[in-house]
């Protein structure tokens, strides 16, 4: 079953058979030093949690390297956006590598600037 939980330290003796058997088949991607550190203090920059900012980068770094673009072209797009457009579009690339049994999204309310009512003194 697939899930977006990272994997917990349990005392199963066959875990590191499992987790070989679950990548059989699948190349390994390998990243360069400087282009980890760079995507990971781009993100710290913008004001992510080292946490946050770690999984965002991990998943920029692999669909970079799967599309064959470099991961700085990438950083040069994302760096005109601020707060809460560069949240979005960080939000729209982890659903896009995300099992589709769920999303993360922004609740939004809808605001309605001019509105009048009949009140009666």
């Amino acid at each position: 079953m697939a899930t977006n939980l990272p994997i917990t330290n349990s005392e199963d003796s066959a875990a590191g058979t499992k987790l070989f058997f679950n990548n059989y088949g699948q190349e390994t991607l390998e990243f360069n030093a400087n282009d980890v550190n760079s995507t990971v203090s781009f993100f710290k920059k913008k004001g992510f949690e080292d946490d946050a900012a770690l999984v965002v980068a991990t998943v920029l770094l692999k669909q970079a390297k799967l599309d064959g673009t470099p991961i700085y072209s990438i950083l040069d797009s994302l760096e005109q956006f601020d707060g809460l457009g560069l949240s979005q579009v960080v939000g729209e690339v982890l659903n896009n590598n995300r099992t589709p049994t769920s999303t993360l999204g922004f609740r939004t309310t809808n605001v309605v600037v001019n509105q009048s009512r009949n009140i009666s003194p």
